[in-house]
C-alpha cells in the first residue's frame, strides 16, 4: 500500500515539469485590395465631397 502511494507521488512529481500541447491554428489577417479604377471620375451629384452618414437625409449635402 505504501509503495503504491510513494510510486504515485514520485510519478506525479516527475510529471509536474511536463506540458502537453494540443494542435494549434494560425490565422493570418484578411488581404485588403483597393480598387482605384474610378480615379478621376467624379459624379456630378456629389462633386467628390464627402457627406457623413445622416447628413444627406437632412439635406445638408
Amino acid at each position: 500500500m505504501k509503495i503504491s502511494i510513494i510510486a504515485s507521488l514520485a510519478t506525479l512529481i516527475l510529471l509536474t515539469g511536463c506540458t502537453l500541447r494540443g494542435p494549434s491554428i494560425t490565422v493570418s489577417g484578411p488581404e485588403v485590395i483597393v480598387d482605384d479604377s474610378s480615379k478621376g471620375k467624379v459624379s456630378e451629384k456629389n462633386k467628390g465631397s464627402f457627406c457623413p452618414p445622416g447628413q444627406a437625409k437632412k439635406g445638408n449635402c
